[in-house]
Protein backbone atom coordinates (compact mmCIF):
# COMPACT_ATOMS: atom_id res chain seq x y z
CA UNK A 1 0.00 0.00 0.00
CA UNK A 2 2.76 2.44 -0.97
CA UNK A 3 0.15 4.73 -2.51
CA UNK A 4 -1.27 5.57 0.92
CA UNK A 5 0.48 7.57 3.62
CA UNK A 6 1.57 5.79 6.79
CA UNK A 7 1.83 9.01 8.83
CA UNK A 8 1.46 8.48 12.59
CA UNK A 9 -1.15 11.26 12.93
CA UNK A 10 -3.35 9.46 10.41
CA UNK A 11 -3.50 6.44 12.67
CA UNK A 12 -5.68 8.53 14.98
CA UNK A 13 -8.37 8.75 12.29
CA UNK A 14 -10.82 6.17 11.01
CA UNK A 15 -12.63 6.10 7.68
CA UNK A 16 -15.59 4.59 9.54
CA UNK A 17 -15.97 7.88 11.43
CA UNK A 18 -18.14 10.08 9.16
CA UNK A 19 -16.28 13.30 10.14
CA UNK A 20 -12.92 11.72 9.37
CA UNK A 21 -14.24 10.18 6.13
CA UNK A 22 -15.36 13.61 4.93
CA UNK A 23 -12.24 15.42 6.18
CA UNK A 24 -10.10 12.93 4.28
CA UNK A 25 -12.08 13.61 1.11
CA UNK A 26 -13.70 10.16 1.03
CA UNK A 27 -10.24 8.65 1.60
CA UNK A 28 -8.46 10.60 -1.15
CA UNK A 29 -6.43 12.60 1.39
CA UNK A 30 -4.59 9.41 2.31
CA UNK A 31 -2.57 9.59 -0.91
CA UNK A 32 1.13 9.68 -0.07
CA UNK A 33 1.87 12.29 -2.78
CA UNK A 34 -0.25 15.35 -3.63
CA UNK A 35 -3.20 14.65 -1.31
CA UNK A 36 -4.68 18.08 -2.11
CA UNK A 37 -4.79 17.22 -5.79
CA UNK A 38 -6.37 13.85 -5.02
CA UNK A 39 -8.87 15.62 -2.74
CA UNK A 40 -9.78 17.96 -5.58
CA UNK A 41 -10.18 14.97 -7.90
CA UNK A 42 -12.47 13.36 -5.31
CA UNK A 43 -14.66 16.46 -5.49
CA UNK A 44 -15.40 15.91 -9.18
CA UNK A 45 -18.09 13.21 -8.70
CA UNK A 46 -19.76 15.41 -6.09
CA UNK A 47 -19.66 18.36 -8.49
CA UNK A 48 -21.10 16.19 -11.29
CA UNK A 49 -23.89 15.09 -8.96
CA UNK A 50 -24.71 18.69 -7.97
CA UNK A 51 -24.16 20.47 -11.31
CA UNK A 52 -27.56 19.60 -12.86
CA UNK A 53 -29.34 21.24 -9.92
CA UNK A 54 -30.81 24.73 -10.26
CA UNK A 55 -28.23 27.35 -9.30
CA UNK A 56 -29.91 28.18 -5.98
CA UNK A 57 -29.70 24.52 -4.87
CA UNK A 58 -26.09 24.23 -6.06
CA UNK A 59 -25.23 27.37 -4.07
CA UNK A 60 -27.00 26.02 -1.00
CA UNK A 61 -25.08 22.73 -1.22
CA UNK A 62 -21.81 24.66 -1.64
CA UNK A 63 -22.52 26.88 1.36
CA UNK A 64 -23.34 23.78 3.42
CA UNK A 65 -20.05 22.17 2.30
CA UNK A 66 -18.15 25.30 3.38
CA UNK A 67 -19.90 25.86 6.71
CA UNK A 68 -19.85 22.17 7.64
CA UNK A 69 -16.23 22.08 6.48
CA UNK A 70 -15.18 24.39 9.29
CA UNK A 71 -16.39 21.80 11.80
CA UNK A 72 -15.25 18.77 9.77
CA UNK A 73 -11.70 20.09 9.34
CA UNK A 74 -11.46 21.35 12.92
CA UNK A 75 -12.63 18.01 14.31
CA UNK A 76 -10.19 15.97 12.20
CA UNK A 77 -7.35 18.37 12.99
CA UNK A 78 -7.96 18.08 16.73
CA UNK A 79 -8.36 14.30 16.54
CA UNK A 80 -5.02 14.09 14.71
CA UNK A 81 -3.32 16.57 17.00
CA UNK A 82 -1.96 18.39 13.92
CA UNK A 83 -3.19 21.70 12.48
CA UNK A 84 -4.02 21.53 8.77
CA UNK A 85 -2.50 18.13 8.11
CA UNK A 86 -2.09 17.52 4.37
CA UNK A 87 -4.51 14.59 4.49
CA UNK A 88 -7.37 16.91 5.50
CA UNK A 89 -8.76 17.73 2.07
CA UNK A 90 -12.42 18.64 2.63
CA UNK A 91 -11.30 22.23 2.03
CA UNK A 92 -10.25 21.21 -1.49
CA UNK A 93 -13.65 19.59 -2.06
CA UNK A 94 -15.40 22.82 -1.06
CA UNK A 95 -12.90 24.90 -3.05
CA UNK A 96 -13.68 23.05 -6.28
CA UNK A 97 -17.42 23.42 -5.67
CA UNK A 98 -16.88 27.18 -5.30
CA UNK A 99 -14.73 27.31 -8.43
CA UNK A 100 -17.43 25.61 -10.49
CA UNK A 101 -20.36 27.85 -9.48
CA UNK A 102 -22.38 28.56 -12.64
CA UNK A 103 -19.53 27.24 -14.79
CA UNK A 104 -20.18 26.41 -18.43
CA UNK A 105 -21.03 22.75 -18.95
CA UNK A 106 -18.46 20.37 -20.33
CA UNK A 107 -15.35 18.43 -19.45
CA UNK A 108 -13.07 21.18 -20.79
CA UNK A 109 -14.52 23.73 -18.36
CA UNK A 110 -14.28 21.24 -15.50
CA UNK A 111 -10.62 20.66 -16.37
CA UNK A 112 -9.95 24.42 -16.58
CA UNK A 113 -11.67 24.97 -13.22
CA UNK A 114 -9.69 22.11 -11.67
CA UNK A 115 -6.37 23.51 -12.91
CA UNK A 116 -7.19 27.09 -11.89
CA UNK A 117 -8.20 26.00 -8.40
CA UNK A 118 -5.05 23.90 -7.95
CA UNK A 119 -2.88 26.82 -9.11
CA UNK A 120 -4.39 29.23 -6.58
CA UNK A 121 -4.42 26.61 -3.83
CA UNK A 122 -0.78 25.65 -4.35
CA UNK A 123 0.75 29.06 -5.05
CA UNK A 124 -1.37 30.91 -2.47
CA UNK A 125 -0.93 34.43 -3.87
CA UNK A 126 -1.70 37.42 -1.65
CA UNK A 127 -4.09 37.60 0.24
CA UNK A 128 -4.57 33.81 0.29
CA UNK A 129 -1.10 33.31 1.84
CA UNK A 130 -1.82 35.90 4.57
CA UNK A 131 -5.14 34.26 5.41
CA UNK A 132 -3.49 30.83 5.51
CA UNK A 133 -0.85 32.08 7.95
CA UNK A 134 -3.09 34.10 10.28
CA UNK A 135 -6.36 32.19 10.62
CA UNK A 136 -6.25 28.92 12.55
CA UNK A 137 -8.51 26.02 13.42
CA UNK A 138 -11.20 24.72 11.11
CA UNK A 139 -11.90 28.22 9.85
CA UNK A 140 -8.24 28.65 8.92
CA UNK A 141 -8.13 25.30 7.15
CA UNK A 142 -11.17 26.26 5.08
CA UNK A 143 -10.53 29.97 4.54
CA UNK A 144 -7.55 29.82 2.18
CA UNK A 145 -9.26 27.24 -0.04
CA UNK A 146 -12.50 29.24 -0.09
CA UNK A 147 -10.53 32.27 -1.26
CA UNK A 148 -8.57 30.16 -3.78
CA UNK A 149 -11.92 28.88 -5.05
CA UNK A 150 -13.24 32.43 -5.41
CA UNK A 151 -10.12 33.51 -7.33
CA UNK A 152 -10.42 30.47 -9.60
CA UNK A 153 -14.16 31.16 -10.04
CA UNK A 154 -13.44 34.72 -11.18
CA UNK A 155 -10.78 33.54 -13.64
CA UNK A 156 -12.99 30.73 -14.94
CA UNK A 157 -15.84 33.12 -15.61
CA UNK A 158 -13.45 35.59 -17.22
CA UNK A 159 -12.24 32.86 -19.57
CA UNK A 160 -15.81 31.72 -20.21
CA UNK A 161 -16.81 35.27 -21.13
CA UNK A 162 -14.28 35.28 -23.96
CA UNK A 163 -14.24 31.63 -25.02
CA UNK A 164 -17.59 30.01 -24.19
Amino acid sequence: MAFFSDDEALKRLSLTNPWHFLALGFGSGLAKKAPGTFGTLAAIPLYLLLSPLPLVWYLLATVIAVVAGVYICDRASKDMGVHDHGAIVWDEVAGLLITMIAAPAGIVWLLVGFVLFRIFDILKPWPIRVLDARVHGGLGIMADDVLAGLFALACLHGLAYFFA
